[in-house]
């Protein structure tokens, strides 16, 4: 955002009334609350410019919900106008920093119903993406946000593949899809502990189908050695340590699946007609069926 701030400040050479009337206002925004805000009357003396520096101040003097006050304003007083449409991104922007996500993802998404061709369409999406994104703290939280953030990511990525953005979501996007496997994998732990075997197994194989690429596979395929053994599903048990052996074997989780396996007198290869061995087919044989 920075070069549309500098275009900002190269734009403003007309506006020196304007920013005279500011400086009799006694430069209120540099407090930085609400209650030092110009007035409703104030800024529509200011022209559309004038009201954008205040903004930027704002933002630069840490800020962001005056910046936020100030940017939609232009949108109220001078609406169609080229910086109604830069007013409004800087206020989604402005609303994010500030943690006003419900309403940074308003303002993007208005700006996207508004300005779909614009060259600021790619950052407003990525915006929109960013305020579920930013609100995945923990793995324990309501993962519904995380499946909207994928969605919004997915759509930086698809629609946008050539911008700036796109890189930046895939990463995030990944980060992302981590979090979904790691909930399946805390949820699973968590009947395992309590001997819910096949509750726990289920979990577990959700992260090895759906969370393949995450960095919760290996683990995943060690705890399906654990629960499978403890059902008596040796055939399976002993599937998932070969997937384990073939692709983590350089890891911890191998290691203790080994053990547990030859400890019990039983080898880690694919065995039987079972969900893993065609895994094991596909993976390791390249028999695709």
């Amino acid at each position: 955002m920075t070069d549309r701030m500098q275009d900002a400040r190269m734009a403003g050479s007309g506006t020196r009334a304007s920013l005279g009337l500011i400086l009799a206002l006694g430069l209120l925004v540099g407090c930085g609350s609400t209650s030092d805000r110009l007035s409703a009357g104030a800024l529509e003396q200011l022209d559309a410019v004038a009201i954008y520096k205040q903004g930027e101040a704002s933002l630069e003097s840490g800020s962001a919900d005056d910046a936020a006050f100030y940017f939609g304003e232009i949108e109220r007083l001078y609406p169609y106008s080229e910086w109604a449409k830069r007013g409004l991104i800087m206020q989604a922007f402005a609303l994010h920093k500030d943690g006003a996500y419900d309403d940074s993802r308003a303002s993007a998404q208005r700006y996207l119903d508004f300005y779909p061709t614009s060259e600021d369409a790619a950052y407003a999406q990525y915006l929109l993406a960013l305020s579920y994104y930013d609100q995945i703290d923990d793995i324990g939280r309501d993962q519904g946000l995380t499946f909207q953030a994928l969605q919004a990511l997915r759509a930086v990525i698809e629609q946008y593949p050539d911008s700036s953005y796109a890189a930046e979501s895939k990463l995030k996007f990944d980060l992302a899809f981590d979090h979904l496997a790691g909930k399946e994998m805390e949820i699973g732990r968590y009947y395992l502990k309590r001997g819910h075997y096949a509750a726990a197994a289920r979990r577990f194989r959700v992260v090895v189908e759906q969370f393949q690429t995450t960095t919760h596979t290996a683990e995943a395929l060690h705890r399906l050695v654990e629960t499978y053994l403890s059902l008596g599903l040796i055939q399976e048990a002993q599937t998932a340590g070969a997937i384990l052996g073939y692709n983590y074997r350089g890891t911890d989780w191998y290691e203790d699946s080994y053990r547990l396996l030859t400890g019990r007198g039983l080898s880690m290869e694919a065995t039987g007609d079972n969900w893993l061995a065609s895994i094991y087919r596909q993976l390791v044989r390249g028999e695709w069926i």
